[in-house]
């Protein structure tokens, strides 16, 4: 089976040419995001992917770090940003609870379209709370891939064989957020800004 790291330096390129699905989705994530931000604040992105959303929030804050396990991502990423002018944005190769990530502390890390990717979610939410003070927030959306869409399982599985699909977790929206409370946080805010019910935004504040 393929590496996490390997997989997403081999669809990098087709990535970052693919357009947004739900555009409407996307613009109100955004929006709760910001609505969260503050001008002073160091953020930590978490799987920023070729940075289409880093871009698109660094404005927001003081400093903004946008982090992947990818550097054909990031390379993108970093292309993107030098031709935008975007000097408040740092990059940095990373994941959560691999012991790689730059120690902070950030006043916000943010996940988006990630935390079901992950090996270890535990370890990860620990890792991330590791790297916020007390009243720092963890602003996530997260697939959850539990119910009816856990009939993907087998399918996602010959993917993974084939190299054509990362490794997914399956939980559901309660299931998450009991795992981010598990971890030390309390969840301030949880939102549905699909249409579907199974890609939550939720905000939650460290203890």
């Amino acid at each position: 089976m393929i590496t996490a790291p390997a997989f997403w330096d081999k669809v990098a390129t087709k990535y970052a040419a693919s357009p947004i699905k739900d555009e409407t989705a996307y613009e109100a994530t955004l929006d709760r995001v910001r609505s969260h931000l503050r001008s002073g604040d160091r953020a930590l992105e978490l799987g920023c992917g070729t940075g289409t959303t880093a871009l698109k929030l660094a404005p927001s804050v003081a400093y903004y770090v946008a982090s992947d396990i990818s550097g054909a991502m990031l390379d993108i990423a970093r292309d993107k940003a030098w031709d935008a002018g975007a000097r408040t944005l740092s990059f940095h190769q990373g994941a959560p609870g691999e012991g790689d990530l730059p120690e902070g502390p950030f006043d916000v890390v943010l996940a988006f379209n990630l935390l079901h990717l992950l090996p270890n979610l535990p370890a990860a939410l620990r890792d991330i709370a590791s790297r916020l003070p007390s009243g720092g927030l963890f602003l996530s959306k997260t697939p959850c891939l539990s119910g009816a869409m856990g009939l993907l399982r087998p399918v996602i599985g010959v993917m993974q064989l084939l190299g054509k699909a990362p490794e997914v977790k399956f939980f559901s929206p309660a299931a998450l957020e009991r795992q981010i409370e598990a971890a030390g946080f309390e969840i301030i805010e949880a939102a549905q800004v699909h249409k579907s019910n199974n890609r939550p935004f939720l905000a939650a504040r460290k203890l």
